[in-house]
This record gives C-alpha cells, structure tokens and sequence, in this order.
C-alpha cells in the first residue's frame, strides 16, 4: 500500500480508495476491512473531501505565486476575460501561450461551472505564469473541470 506520510489521507482512507479503485463494491470493501459498507461509504467520503481540499489548496498557492494576478467579478463574459488576461499579460511582459481560440477554450472549460451565458456567475482569480500559463481559482471551490494546463 502506497505510505500516507506527508498526505491528508489516513491509511484506511487509502486503504478504501484503493479497494474502490481496483472495482470493490462498497459491501465487498466492508467484508475485507471487518466493518459496514455505511462506515466504507464515510471514510471514502471524508477521503474524497480530503483530496478536494488538497487540490484546492494547491490551486491557491500556485496562483498566489504566479507574478501576475488579478480578480474577474461575476458577470464578466468570456470575450473581455480573455481580453483582460492578453493585456495584463501584455502589461507584465508575458506572453500567453494560448492563442485567442485555444484560451478562450481553455477558459471556458475550466470555468464551465461557474458559467451561465457566456459570463462569469461567480468571482474568479487569475494567475499568469512567468511562461505564459493560467491559473485559475474561483471562490466558491467550484472552478469546474480540472485542466492540467490551467489548474494542476
């Protein structure tokens, strides 16, 4: 079994998950670890809420070191996000790596869940990246898909 130092997850956690993960059914996992598939279904929970918190935090920090940031209010739509990221980008020294399609995309699949309409419904954070990439963070924790490109 894969050490939990240094992790949030307690060995049973990952012990469930990884039982989970090689196609257990919560019953079966409850047989193997001599408990009720109830007490599966609460570690795999709290497990999963770990590793939520865990990559939020991470999207946070590596936006807050990103030399360029900035906030984007709700109800912002897509054309001036993408505006707003060249010229603060320009305004840096930075060159996006994404050309105007490719970010807009990029963005909008990050961002899908705080979307309606083609504008922002939540506040979202940016972060540009000495190499051009974006980061993302919104308030709410509910940035949408992960991409690896903008939020990893």
């Amino acid at each position: 079994m894969a050490a939990t130092t240094g992790t949030i997850l307690t060995d049973r956690q990952v012990e469930v998950l990884r039982l989970r993960e090689s196609g257990h059914t919560q019953q079966e996992v409850a047989d193997k670890l001599g408990t009720t598939a109830s007490n599966v279904s609460a570690i795999e929970r709290a497990a999963e809420a770990n590793v939520k918190k865990a990559r939020r935090t991470l999207e946070l920090a590596q936006t807050l070191r990103a030399p360029v940031q900035f906030t984007v209010p709700a109800g912002i739509s897509f054309d001036e996000l993408v505006t707003q990221v060249y010229a603060r980008g320009d305004e840096a020294g930075i060159k996006i790596k994404y050309c105007r399609p490719e970010l807009y995309t990029h963005l909008y699949g990050t961002l899908e869940a705080v979307t309606d309409a083609n504008q922002l419904t939540e506040t979202v954070t940016l972060g540009l990246t000495k190499d051009g990439e974006v980061k993302v963070y919104t308030d709410d924790g509910d940035s949408g898909k992960q991409n690896d490109q903008l939020r990893t």
